[in-house]
């Protein structure tokens, strides 16, 4: 299997992703696949969020669709052409965290489109959209039915590691992996810095950033960095559209939980009745809850961000990454800022 076939068949992949993101029904055979196995398709969306609450229709719709609009022949051509597809395929275990739906699929593709074999270890939390697409991809190119194995038990047969968790499964990582090729990642959030001039589009976009798959993701804002005398009510009137997350049980649990925990430890907090504001440096802030501080001088932001750019995995703002676009990364908007395609080249070395 060459990359000429490897991009045809994410590309027609793709397509497929688009419509189900966008709800959109069967347009026939063209797309590669029949109308039962579409349908199939978008029942697997509809019935996700009773296995995990959090992963809503509207959730793996957003998904889709995010990922979709990479997956265009031009973009991996271009993303792929400074790239070697090696001759000879490695293993490669990858092991995906569940906190957003298809959370995993970027280090999938990564994989694919270096020309090595994917044994992916997925997630109790999100092990049925992958393993839908996946029978789509092999669908339409049987090829990859040699390439892609998916799997919820041990790991056996690999020659390197990519291993996505929490700080505490970094130290199982470096225990059982470390030994292997590997490229871990730990807990990372992401910031968002206003300069005080916003427009109030771009405060409603950031609520895209702070509420988009309910702010579980490490590219979910967590924390704003505000300048003195920056007045919230601009961001709580631009963020109401957002509301309705409340609404969610799990995440109706979490606001009261935290709200609950800081009223009775007598913690000051702003709070709109759906999401909690604290004034702390704090990076990490709980599910619910964003942290936020003052800064007087623009060297103040810049010595913030580098005293915490390990554990930074994005910045939102005018000088940084546009608002709104937190959840929508590039193909090259590699996660921890390490070039997966690169380091999985460097395995042939």
């Amino acid at each position: 299997m060459n990359k000429e076939k490897t991009i045809e068949a994410f590309v027609k992949l793709g397509e497929i992703m688009h419509d189900l993101g966008n709800d959109l029904s069967w347009r026939g055979y063209e797309t590669g696949v029949t109308e039962q196995e579409y349908d199939q398709l978008r029942e697997v969306i509809k019935k996700e969020q009773i296995y995990n609450g959090w992963f809503t229709a509207e959730n793996v719709r957003k998904s889709l669709i995010s990922l979709a609009i990479q997956l265009t022949q031009e973009r991996l051509i271009d993303w792929t052409k400074k790239y070697k597809y090696t001759d000879q395929p490695k293993n490669i275990a990858v092991i995906m965290a569940g906190n957003i739906p298809l959370v995993g699929f970027h280090d999938f593709l990564c994989v694919l489109m270096s020309g090595n074999k994917i044994l992916a270890k997925l997630s109790s939390d999100d092990n049925r959209l992958l393993t839908a697409l996946v029978g789509i991809l092999i669908h339409i190119q049987p090829e990859f039915a040699d390439r892609i194995k998916l799997t919820q038990g041990k790991l056996e047969g690999f020659d390197a590691v990519i291993a996505t968790g929490s700080n505490n499964s970094f130290m199982y990582f470096e225990s059982y992996f470390g030994k292997y090729p590997h490229l871990f990642r730990k807990n990372r959030t992401s910031v968002a810095v206003i300069n005080g001039d916003e427009s109030k589009e771009e405060l409603e976009l950031l609520g895209s950033d702070l509420f988009d798959y309910f702010g579980l993701g490490c590219r979910n804002v967590s924390h704003i960095i505000l300048p003195n005398g920056f007045d919230l009510d601009r961001i709580f009137g631009a963020i109401v559209t957002y509301s309705e997350v409340v609404n969610n049980k799990k995440y109706g649990n979490n606001y009261d939980y935290n709200k609950a925990v800081h009223l009775m430890n007598k913690i000051p907090l702003l709070d709109n009745n759906f999401v909690l504001f604290r004034e702390s440096e704090e990076l990490f802030s709980p599910l619910a809850m964003i942290h936020y501080h003052y800064y007087s001088t623009k060297q103040e932001v810049k010595e913030y961000l580098k005293n915490r750019e390990e554990e930074i995995q994005a910045v939102i703002g005018r000088d940084y990454i546009p608002f709104g676009s937190a959840q929508c990364p590039m193909l090259d908007d590699y996660a921890d800022g390490v070039d997966t395609m690169k380091w999985l080249n460097e395995l042939d070395n």
